[in-house]
């Protein structure tokens, strides 16, 4: 998922885009105009190991970049695992997403969790990572402003 922060005519501030997880040009053509990318890892060995690519494609755009933890079970060992692992190579946001019925029976109408369920636990994880996502596009902001 990349995440655009725009003030244009077009008449929107935010943009984000959810690509599949291949690498093709279409994705390397996304990421140099994204302002973040925030890459959705399950903590799973073989996920673990795939998110490399993504993270070299986003170094090589010299775009700022963030993991976030997606279909974590509650406490289990891996998700921990999977957080120490990916702090080493990056950002890890605070907020995970976990492994919950409502995210997949949301969509069966085109609603989101915070639409079903405006006070249940989803609803509250999406919160915490739209904040995360928002803080880490104005520090890359900053960062971009203190370089030029």
């Amino acid at each position: 998922m990349l995440s655009f922060r725009h003030e244009r005519p077009a008449g929107f501030t935010y943009a984000v885009v959810d690509t599949p997880p291949a690498i093709t040009d279409a994705i390397r053509a996304v990421v140099a105009l994204a302002d973040l990318v925030l890459i959705p890892v399950k903590p799973s060995p073989h996920d673990l190991r795939a998110v490399g690519r993504t993270v070299e494609i986003a170094r090589e755009g010299g775009k700022a970049f963030c993991f976030v933890l997606t279909q974590a079970k509650g406490n289990a060992l891996l998700t921990v695992q999977a957080m120490a692992a990916l702090s080493e190579h990056g950002v890890v946001s605070p907020a995970v997403m976990h492994d919950r019925v409502d995210y997949a029976s949301s969509m069966t109408d085109g609603r989101t969790v915070q639409e079903a369920d405006p006070k249940g636990r989803s609803a509250a994880e999406m919160a915490n990572l739209w904040q995360f996502v928002k803080t880490r596009m104005h520090e890359s902001k900053n960062a971009r402003k203190a370089a030029e």
